[in-house]
Order: C-alpha cells, then sequence, then structure tokens
C-alpha cells in the first residue's frame, strides 16, 4: 500500500497541518452530533454541571462549593458566555472544542513524527483518540495528557533553553486543570532530563535548562498563583482540598479490582460483553507493560546513540505516571484517563513501519478502542437498547433510558414540592450522590460538599451542619445505599452526624416515589430543631 501516492501526502507541511486540523474537527463534530444529544449523568457530569453554574454565578471553585481545578470551569464559562447560552447543549459543546483542540495536537505530533505523510494511519488515530474521549466531561482531563506528551517531544527535538521554558508552561498549565496533571507532567519531565543526559549532545547546560523548566511551571500556574493572591478565601481553600487528598483520603480515588482479562467470565455473558471486557483487560495489561518496558528500551537506545521519535521517548516517559491514575479505580472511565500518553506512543511507533503491517496495527488498535468504549457510549447504548426517552434538562433535549428520565422525573417533581412548602424558592437538600440534581433544579446547594463520597471529620460535618441549619431547607432527598457494595461507604456512616440531623429534625414523605434508595425527608412542623 503505497500512501505517498494519496493527495494528502503530496501536500507541502502548512497544507498538511490544516487538513489535520480538519481531520480533527470533523471527527470530533462527528461525535458531538452522535452523543452530545443523549445521556445524563447526575453524579460525575452533575458535579461538574454544578460547578459551572455556580461559577456563572459569580462563585470560586473550592472556595465556595466542591469543585475540581478551576481551570475547566472557566474555560466552559467562558465558551458559554462567548456563545451566548447556559444550556447543557452548550457546555457540551465548550468541551467538545476542548477535546478537537486535544485531537488536533495529537494529530500534528504524529504528523511531526514521519518525514512521509501517512494518512491512514492519522485517519485511524483520529477515530480511536476520540473514541476514548470518555465521558465528555473528562476531556479535561483528558486533553491535559496530550498537551503534556506534546510539550516533552518539543524539548527533546531540539532541547534549549526556550523548549524548556515552554514544556514547563504546559506543566503548569495543565496543573491549573488538574493539579494530578503537574505531577504527573514533573515526573515525565524528569524522566525526559533523565533521557536527555545520558548523551549530552548539545550545549546546553543542565542547571539553565532546569530554571528555565521551573520558570515555565510558574508562569503555567500564574492563574491559579493569582486567584490566591486576589480572591479572598480561595488561598485556604485550595490547600485544605490538597491536605485533604493527602491526609484524609490518602488517593485520589475509591479503589475498584482490576479487570484483568484472564477473569473474563466467557459462556456466562454474551459473546459481545465478553470481548469488550477482555479488550478492556487487554488494555490494563498494556498500559502496565508499556508504562515499564516503553522507558527501559529509550533509554536503552540512547545508549546505543540510536533515534528515536520525541513523541515516543515522550510517551513512554508519561505512560506510567497516567497508568497510576487508571489503576486507582481500574473502570473504562478511568483507563480512558490515563491511556493518551500510550496511545500515542504506540501511533508514534507505527509511523514509520512497513505499509501492510502499519496500517494493519493501527486498524487493530483503533477496533480495540471502539470495542472498550463502545458499550458506554450513550449514542450506542440508545441505539441498542431502543429505550430512550426525550427529557428536558438545562434547557436542552436529552435523550436518556428509561432509568434516567424517571431519575429526572424525581428530581423535578421534589423540586416543585419543595416550593409548595415555601413561599418563596425553597431551599432543598439532596445527599449524597446526585450534585445534578441541583444543577437540574438551577438551585444552590445548602453544603459545600456536593458530592460526599468519603469520610469526613466531625468538625467538618459540624461545619456542613451549621450551612445546613442557616438555608433551613424544607426537603431534604438521602440515598444510604452502600457505594461499590462496601457497607461502609453507606451516607450513614461517611456522614453520621447530617445523617442523623435529618433523621431528628425530618420526617419521611410515604409513597414519594418508587425509589427505594432515594428517600425523601420533610422538615418537621411541629418539633423544633434540635442540635446533632
Amino acid at each position: 500500500m503505497n500512501q505517498i501516492a494519496l493527495p494528502y501526502a503530496s501536500e507541502p507541511r502548512s497544507r498538511r497541518h490544516f487538513i489535520v486540523f480538519l481531520l480533527a474537527c470533523v471527527v470530533t463534530l462527528a461525535m458531538f452530533f452522535w452523543q452530545g444529544n443523549k445521556g445524563l449523568n447526575l453524579p460525575d457530569e452533575g458535579f461538574f454541571w454544578y460547578g459551572v453554574q455556580r461559577v456563572l454565578a459569580g462563585e470560586v471553585p473550592f472556595r465556595d462549593f466542591m469543585a475540581y481545578d478551576p481551570g475547566r470551569y472557566y474555560w466552559s464559562g467562558a465558551v458559554m458566555k462567548l456563545l451566548g447560552s447556559d444550556r447543557l447543549w452548550t457546555l457540551r459543546a465548550s468541551a467538545a472544542v476542548f477535546q478537537a483542540t486535544g485531537v488536533y495536537i495529537a494529530l500534528r505530533l504524529l504528523d511531526r513524527q514521519s518525514g512521509t505523510a501517512r494518512p491512514m494511519v492519522l485517519a485511524t488515530a483520529a477515530v480511536a483518540l476520540n473514541a476514548w474521549m470518555y465521558p465528555w466531561f473528562k476531556v479535561f482531563d483528558i486533553v491535559p495528557s496530550i498537551a503534556l506528551v506534546a510539550g516533552l517531544a518539543f524539548v527533546l527535538e531540539k532541547p534549549i533553553s526556550r523548549r524548556f521554558f515552554i514544556a514547563g508552561v504546559v506543566v503548569g498549565l495543565a496543573a491549573v486543570f488538574g493539579r494530578n496533571h503537574g505531577v504527573y507532567g514533573v515526573a515525565g519531565s524528569l524522566g525526559a532530563m533523565v533521557y536527555l543526559a545520558i548523551r549530552r549532545d548539545t550545549r546546553l547546560a543542565p542547571l539553565p535548562a532546569l530554571f528555565a523548566w521551573a520558570a515555565g511551571i510558574v508562569a503555567g500556574f500564574l492563574p491559579i498563583l493569582l486567584m490566591a493572591l486576589l480572591i479572598p478565601g480561595f488561598a485556604l481553600a485550595f490547600w485544605q482540598s490538597i491536605i485533604f487528598l493527602l491526609s484524609e483520603l490518602k488517593g485520589t480515588n475509591i479503589p475498584l479490582p482490576v479487570p484483568w482479562p484472564w477473569l473474563v467470565q466467557v459462556g456466562k455473558i454474551s459473546s459481545l460483553d465478553a470481548a469488550t471486557e477482555s479488550a478492556q483487560g487487554a488494555f490494563f495489561v498494556a498500559l502496565l507493560g508499556f508504562g515499564i518496558l516503553a522507558p527501559l528500551g529509550v533509554l536503552l537506545q540512547r545508549f546505543r546513540g540510536t533515534r528515536v521519535p520525541p513523541a515516543l521517548v515522550a510517551a513512554s516517559m508519561l505512560a506510567l505516571p497516567y497508568a497510576h491514575y487508571s489503576f486507582s479505580r481500574a473502570d473504562t472511565v478511568h483507563l480512558a484517563q490515563g491511556i493518551f500518553p500510550m496511545l500515542i506512543g504506540l501511533f508514534a511507533l507505527l509511523m514509520n513501519r512497513p505499509g501492510c503491517a502499519r496500517c494493519l496495527a493501527a486498524a487493530l488498535l483503533c477496533g480495540l478502542s471502539v470495542l472498550t468504549v463502545l458499550p458506554a457510549d450513550p449514542g450506542w447504548q440508545c441505539h441498542r437498547h431502543a429505550n430512550c426517552v426525550n427529557v428536558e434538562a438545562g434547557g436542552s433535549k436529552i435523550k436518556v433510558s428509561a432509568s434516567i428520565a424517571r431519575d429526572v422525573e424525581l428530581i423535578k417533581k421534589f423540586g416543585n414540592a419543595a416550593d409548595a412548602e415555601a413561599s418563596d424558592k425553597a431551599s432543598i437538600l439532596i445527599m449524597p450522590f446526585w450534585p445534578g440534581a441541583y444543577a437540574l433544579l438551577n438551585r444552590k446547594s445548602p453544603t459545600w460538599e456536593i458530592y460526599a463520597l468519603f469520610r469526613r471529620s466531625q468538625a467538618f460535618e459540624q461545619a456542613e451542619l451549621d450551612r445546613i441549619q442557616a438555608a433551613a431547607p424544607t426537603l431534604a432527598m438521602i440515598n444510604d445505599a452502600p457505594l461499590d457494595d462496601r457497607d461502609e461507604l453507606r451516607f450513614r456512616n461517611t456522614h453520621p452526624l447530617i445523617y442523623q440531623y435529618v433523621m431528628d429534625n425530618f420526617e419521611l414523605v410515604k409513597d414519594f416515589s418508587e425509589d427505594p434508595w432515594n428517600l425523601v425527608y420533610r422538615r418537621k412542623r411541629t418539633t423544633p430543631r434540635t442540635e446533632p
């Protein structure tokens, strides 16, 4: 297969950049139209959706509400302001713009690795990369990993002070969207520096390079530093969020067992499900293997004086740090957030391979990617099960499953009931799993912690209780289901003070809904509030 004969191959570099940009936009746009109006994730998507609503209302992440790192909120808020719309569809569109940017960066990086145009590999890479952009609200944790690979490849291609500074800017800016990306970026950068130090083929001294890189990190992280200096209360809230991760949570996620491919129960599930679970497990194996073997391989090649594509070196140095995140909660969502350095590294490895082998391997990688992620894709779920119905959410018509439609109906019924309890727009309390309920009803949560998954200290709970008492919610909806089937993660066990406060001061509204877990409570009318 002679790809050089294709029209793309004869284009000059400047036009190839435009074609790559167009490819990234077209594939991303196709994916957006396929799934942009489908699915609704009230826990995780709702967490982000609520945060954007509060930022548009003038509140500050961390200080005023539990949040991801601020960059994603201000990006989406800015795009929504620019488009003049606060609808849910517009919020998803803001993420699609971010996604297309990341895909373009990855494709252009791959195109730079080959002296010869590889349009078929780039096309399959575009599909594979977009397939792993799941779920849509997590692209803000995916694109930074792509940018870090590109930043390191940029400095590895020509290790001069200016490029070290730019690589540092990328690391700092990635941390604005997620502090874990800053940590992974630092780890990958140090690995790249070790790679360069093995054979010093430039006159750049280590200390000036290190200084330029560190200065770049400060420059990239400047938005957070300015927020800490100029916004009262933000610095303390930001610091407390770090302390919670390090001293109380002691991790980044609630762990899940790794779905190794040899654990798939072949014969007990459908052939499609078995193939999907096997592919997912194979990617976890590949992620671990690539993360360990690829850095060793490129370092060995460096010792031998063999040239390695900068993109492959950069991806190798970042693969293991990002594998850490995927294994911290081993499911498809977290696999997607940690797989991109490996994906870019594998496609970079294919760019200069013989034609048939290159195309077959790229097609296989793309096919396995689609197979792994497709069952979780909201567009595919609506197509496969044919049970999606239209609901109104955030001013947009969204197709959701029948079960999600019932949840949306329950939340709207709950909001209407709360309004009937008070002359003004009443405060409500919904805990612990549905921050999206506040976003759906466009109401402010009475608590700072909108997604109450983790055990908290008594002092923290008391502060939350003070907020609840000040807001005086008329209705409360409490879900006491065991998260991940772990009894210790029931709301009554993670937040015993708040749970007991609701039991003491509210009464169960019987027959409010058929949902056995999301129970609705009305504030007692005759019994005065008691202190916990």
